[in-house]
C-alpha cells in the first residue's frame, strides 16, 4: 500500500469519532503505558522473591479473584453512581494499593495487597466500555473498540519493553512507576471526561436527558439471558488461554533459562503486533460475519499457544506470539461488539461487569492451572491445554451461533422522533414471545440522530 493509501486508511479509522472518546482513549494510552504488576508479577516473585511457581500462581489467582469480585461491583456502581466518579475511585484506590504492594515483604501481606490490586484495578473497566458505548454511534463501535485497543496495547508494547530492563535493577521502582502513570489516568479523567450515563448527562450533551426504558436489570436478569451467558461463558474459555501470555509464558521462559529482558520483548512483540494489526485488520473484518470471527480467532489462540512447546530460541517464542496475537487482534472488538449488542441500555454498566468477569475469573484460574501443570507436568501439557481449549471454544462458538441469524437482531423500522426528543432508547422486537429489550441508539436502527 502505497504511503498515501496507509494515510487515507489512518483517516478514515479516526475520523468522526466524539472528543470524549478521544479522551477515554487517551486516559487508557497513559494508564497502560505504566502496566507492570499484572505482567511482571510472576517474574517477581520467583526470580527476584524465590518464591514457588504455584506460590506465584496462587498470589495471581487472588489478583483475579479480587477482580472478580470488583468486575461485578463496578459494573453496579457504573449503572448506579455513574461511569466517571466509579473510573475516578477505581484508579486512585489502584494507584495507592499498586505503590504499597512493592514495600509488601511477608508472603500472606503480598497475597493480600495483591488481591486488593486485582480487585481496585479491575472495578474501572465496566465503566470505560459502558462509557464508550454511550458515547460512540453504534455503526462505529466496532472501530471505537479497535482504536481503544490500539491505545491499550501500543503502552502495552513500551512499558513491557522499559520495564523488563527497570526489573532487572528494580522491581519496586516498576510498582511506583505504575502507580504513578495510574494517577495521571486519574488527572485525564477528572479533567476531561464528562458523565455519560443515560439520564444523568450534562445539559446539552448527547446522553442529556436520556430516561432509561424497559424494566429494571439487576444481576439477576443478566444471569437469566441465556444467550449473553453463553457468550460470557466463551469468552472465559478464551479469556483462560490469553492469561497464559502473562502468567504460563513467563515462567516457562524463566524456568527454559530466559531473562525478565528476553521475556519484555518477547511480550512487547505481542503489544507492537497489535499496534501495527489492528487498524488494517479492523477495516477487513468490521462488516464481516462475527461468527465466523470468533471461531477462527478461538482456533489461533489455541493453536498459537499449542506452537509454544516446540519454541526453544527467543526468535522461535516471538513467532508464537505473534500466531495468538493476530487472534487477539480479531476477537478483541468482535467480542466487545458482540457484548454491546446484547447489552440493554439501562443495564449496560451491569452487563459490562459480567463480561468483565468472564476475564476476571480467568485471571483467577489461569494461574493455578498454569502453576500446578507447570511444576507437576511440564510445560508441553500446558501449550497442549492451550491447544484444546482453543478448539473447544471454537466448537462452543459454532454451536452457539448455529441456529442464530442475522434475523434474530429485528429491529422496529424507523420512525419520525420529534425535535429535542430522546434518540437513544428505541426497542428491539423481542424473541419468542418474550418483551422487547432497549439496547441501542436508534441510530442503529436508521433514525435520524442529532
Amino acid at each position: 500500500m502505497s504511503t498515501a493509501g496507509v494515510g487515507r486508511a489512518v483517516r478514515e479509522s479516526v475520523e468522526g469519532l466524539p472528543r470524549a472518546f478521544w479522551w477515554l482513549w487517551t486516559s487508557t494510552l497513559v494508564n497502560r503505558l505504566g502496566a507492570f504488576v499484572a505482567t511482571f508479577m510472576a517474574l517477581y516473585l520467583t526470580v527476584e522473591r524465590g518464591y514457588s511457581a504455584s506460590y506465584a500462581g496462587l498470589v495471581a489467582s487472588l489478583y483475579g479473584l479480587g477482580g472478580v469480585v470488583a468486575s461485578l461491583g463496578g459494573g453496579v456502581l457504573a449503572d448506579r453512581l455513574g461511569r466517571r466518579p466509579t473510573m475516578l475511585v477505581a484508579q486512585v484506590a489502584t494507584a495507592a494499593s499498586v505503590a504499597l504492594l512493592g514495600f509488601m515483604q511477608n508472603p500472606v501481606a503480598i497475597a493480600a495487597v495483591a488481591f486488593c490490586v486485582g480487585m481496585a484495578s479491575s472495578a474501572s473497566r465496566p465503566a470505560v466500555q459502558a462509557m464508550m458505548a454511550d458515547i460512540v454511534r453504534p455503526e462505529d463501535r466496532v472501530r471505537a473498540f479497535s482504536l481503544n485497543y490500539w491505545a491499550l496495547n501500543l503502552g502495552f508494547a513500551v512499558s513491557s519493553a522499559l520495564a523488563g530492563f527497570v526489573a532487572q535493577y528494580s522491581y519496586r521502582a516498576g510498582f511506583l512507576g505504575e502507580a504513578a502513570m495510574t494517577l495521571a489516568c486519574a488527572l485525564v479523567v477528572y479533567a476531561k471526561l464528562p458523565e455519560s450515563k443515560p439520564g444523568a448527562a450534562a445539559p446539552g450533551s448527547a446522553s442529556a436527558g436520556a430516561v432509561p426504558d424497559g424494566p429494571p436489570v439487576n444481576l439477576l436478569t443478566v444471569l437469566r439471558d441465556g444467550r449473553f451467558m453463553s457468550v460470557v461463558g466463551l469468552s472465559f474459555v478464551v479469556a483462560l488461554i490469553f492469561q497464559q501470555g502473562s502468567v504460563g509464558l513467563p515462567v516457562a521462559m524463566g524456568e527454559a533459562g530466559f531473562s525478565s529482558a528476553e521475556f519484555g520483548i518477547a511480550a512487547a512483540a505481542n503489544g507492537l503486533l497489535i499496534v501495527a494489526l489492528q487498524i488494517p485488520v479492523t477495516r477487513f473484518i468490521q462488516h464481516r460475519d462475527p461468527r465466523r470471527l470468533l471461531i477462527v480467532s478461538s482456533l489461533l489462540a489455541g493453536y498459537g499457544f499449542g506452537l509454544t512447546m516446540f519454541a526453544g530460541s527467543l526468535g522461535a517464542y516471538i513467532l508464537t506470539v505473534c500466531v495468538w496475537t493476530l487472534a487477539e487482534v480479531v476477537n478483541a472488538p468482535t467480542q466487545t461488539g458482540l457484548v454491546v449488542r446484547l447489552s440493554p441500555l439501562h443495564g449496560r454498566g451491569r452487563y459490562q461487569g459480567m463480561y468483565s468477569m468472564s476475564w476476571s475469573v480467568a485471571a483467577l484460574v489461569a494461574p493455578l492451572m498454569s502453576g500446578v501443570v507447570l511444576d507437576h507436568l511440564g510445560a508441553r501439557w500446558l501449550w497442549s491445554a492451550c491447544a484444546v481449549l482453543g478448539t473447544v471454544a471454537a466448537l462452543g462458538y459454532w454451536l452457539l451461533m448455529r441456529g442464530l441469524s442475522r434475523a434474530d437482531e429485528v429491529r422496529i423500522p424507523p420512525v419520525a422522533v420529534p425535535q429535542g426528543a430522546d434518540t437513544r432508547s428505541a426497542p428491539r422486537v423481542g424473541r419468542r414471545g418474550q418483551a422487547p429489550r432497549t439496547t441501542e441508539s436508534a441510530a442503529e436502527s436508521g433514525a435520524p440522530v442529532a
